[in-house]
């Protein structure tokens, strides 16, 4: 699994137009999900997410983690992380996992980060999405297990 990780204030996302998902503050988390990930994957991912240290403290160091400030997680789908662009100019997405395996596995890490407490949205597994994103910092973690 790969994600990208942003520290963000208000973010939202629309599919056709309808607003599906918005939070105030907080996380926007794009996942990506190999063939060869699993449950334990997800559940590293989720740990790893609900730890993560990247808000700042009253001393203006990052020492606090998503549940300290009281933050959301909008988790997206992004098969496009396991695109690979070494051999030519068109991305080839092998190492992504087919929905069918991929689905199941986003929807059991968004529930393993609700099981650390976390208030969680989701963007819509295959749609295509419209994100509207005000990044906070900026800070950009990318994370792979």
């Amino acid at each position: 699994m790969k994600a990208v990780i942003q520290r963000v204030r208000k973010t939202s996302l629309k599919v056709d137009g309808r607003l599906i998902s918005e939070i105030d503050f907080g996380l926007a988390v794009y996942l990506g999900i190999s063939v060869e990930d699993d449950v334990r994957n997800a559940e590293q991912m989720a740990k790893k997410i609900s730890q993560l240290r990247i808000f700042e403290d009253s001393a203006g160091k990052m020492n606090l983690a998503l549940k300290d400030v009281g933050g959301s997680v909008l988790l997206i789908s992004q098969f496009t992380l396991y695109g690979d662009c070494s051999h030519g100019n068109r991305p080839s997405f092998i190492a992504a996992a087919r929905p069918e395996k991929a689905k199941p596995l986003f929807e059991y890490t968004a529930d393993c980060l609700k099981g650390y407490g976390l208030s969680v949205k989701t963007g819509v597994f295959g749609a295509d999405m419209k994100i509207e994103q005000y990044n906070d910092g900026p800070v950009t973690i990318i994370y792979e297990c």
